[in-house]
C-alpha cells in the first residue's frame, strides 16, 4: 500500500468503525413507534403493549405516536421518510398491504421505502351485530342479509380495511348486498353499532370483546378458518360459507437504510417480548396469536399478503385515487 492510499484507507476504516460503534450503542435515546391509525383500535392496543415491553428490553423510553389518515398512509409515509437510524418505527396492520392495490399513490413505496422487521400478532375479525337485529346466529344472519338486500348495513374502519374487505367477501359468498358504511377508525364504527345507527361490523376481536362479554353486542362468527379459543362457542364464518378466511395482522417496520444490526436487534427483541408468558396471556385473553418472525420471514409473508389482499380489494371494487 502506498503512502498516498494509506490515509484514504485509514479514513474508510475509521468511518466503518464509527458506524459499527453507533450501531453497537443503539439505542441511546427515546424511540418513537408510529401507529398510523386512531387511538383505541387493535393496533394501538398492541403497540402500547409492545412499547412498554420494548422499553424494558432496550433500556430506553418508547413512545407511541398516533398519526392516522389516508388508510394508514400518512403514518407510513412519515416513517418511510424518517432518518434510518432505528429511532422512528412503524407499527402497521395488514391494511398497509391492502393499500398497495387500493391507492393509486400511497405516498411511499412499501417494498422499497420500508424494511419489514417482524410480524407481531394475528388477529381475527368477528362479525358482531346490534342486539336489535332480529337474528340469533350466523345462519340466520346469512339468510337475513340475502332477504334484505340493500337494507342491511355494516360499518368499518374505512375503505380497504380488513373490516371492509371481510364484509365484501361475505357479500360475495353469501350472495347478499349489505351496504358498506366507512368510518375514520374502528372505534367510531363500534360506537354507532352500539347505538343502533348501523347493524353490523366485522371488527377485530380485541376491540369488541368487552361488548361481547357484557352482552352489549352479539357475536355471530369469526373470520378465521377455525374458531377462536377466546370464543369457542362462536362459529367460524367458514362453517356456513366454506372457504371464508380473513386474518388481520400487525407488524413493525423500519425506514429503508436502517443498519442491518439494528434491524436484527429489533427483530430479536420483538421475538423475546412475544415469548414472555405474561404477554402471551394478554394476547390469548384478547383472542390474538403472537408471531415474532424474522425480517426475512416477514418480507416473504408481506409479498404473499400484498397479492392476497389485492384480490380482495378488486373483489370489493374499492379504489382511492
Amino acid at each position: 500500500m502506498t503512502n498516498t492510499h494509506f490515509p484514504k484507507a485509514l479514513l474508510a476504516f475509521a468511518l466503518v468503525l464509527a458506524g459499527f460503534v453507533a450501531r453497537a450503542d443503539w439505542p441511546e435515546r427515546t424511540i418513537t413507534l408510529v401507529v398510523p391509525l386512531a387511538a383505541g383500535g387493535s393496533t394501538d392496543i398492541t403497540a402500547r403493549l409492545v412499547a412498554e415491553k420494548f422499553a424494558g428490553e432496550l433500556g430506553q423510553t418508547v413512545v407511541v405516536d398516533n398519526r392516522p389518515g389516508a388508510g394508514g398512509n400518512i403514518g407510513g409515509a412519515y416513517v418511510a421518510k424518517a432518518p434510518p437510524d432505528g429511532y422512528t418505527l412503524l407499527m402497521s396492520t395488514s391494511t398497509i398491504a391492502t393499500n398497495v392495490t387500493l391507492y393509486k399513490n400511497m405516498g411511499f413505496d412499501l417494498q422499497k421505502d420500508l424494511i419489514p422487521v417482524s410480524q407481531v400478532a394475528l388477529i381475527p375479525n368477528v362479525l358482531v351485530v346490534n342486539n336489535n337485529v332480529p337474528v340469533k346466529n350466523l345462519r340466520e344472519f346469512v339468510e337475513y342479509a340475502r332477504q334484505k338486500k340493500g337494507v342491511v348495513n355494516f360499518g368499518s374502519a374505512g375503505n380497504g380495511t380488513s373490516q371492509h374487505l371481510s364484509g365484501a367477501l361475505f357479500n360475495s359468498m353469501a350472495h347478499g348486498e349489505m351496504v358498506h358504511v366507512p368510518y375514520k377508525g374502528g372505534a367510531p364504527a363500534n360506537v354507532d353499532l352500539l347505538s343502533g345507527q348501523i347493524q353490523a361490523v366485522f371488527s377485530p376481536l380485541v376491540e369488541v370483546l368487552p361488548y361481547i362479554d357484557s352482552g352489549k353486542l352479539r357475536a355471530l362468527g369469526v373470520t378465521t378458518k377455525a374458531r377462536s379459543p377466546r370464543l369457542p362457542d362462536v362459529p367460524a364464518i367458514a362453517e356456513e360459507l366454506p372457504g371464508f378466511d380473513v386474518v388481520l395482522w400487525n407488524g413493525v417496520f423500519a425506514p429503508a437504510g436502517t443498519p442491518p444490526a439494528v434491524v436484527r436487534r429489533l427483530g430479536a427483541t420483538i421475538s423475546n417480548i412475544l415469548q414472555d408468558p405474561s404477554v402471551c396471556k394478554i394476547f390469548a385473553d384478547q383472542g390474538s396469536t403472537p408471531v415474532g418472525n424474522t425480517p426475512a420471514e416477514f418480507k416473504k409473508n408481506l409479498t404473499v399478503e400484498i397479492d392476497k389482499w389485492g384480490k380482495l380489494v378488486k373483489l370489493s371494487g374499492a379504489r382511492v385515487d
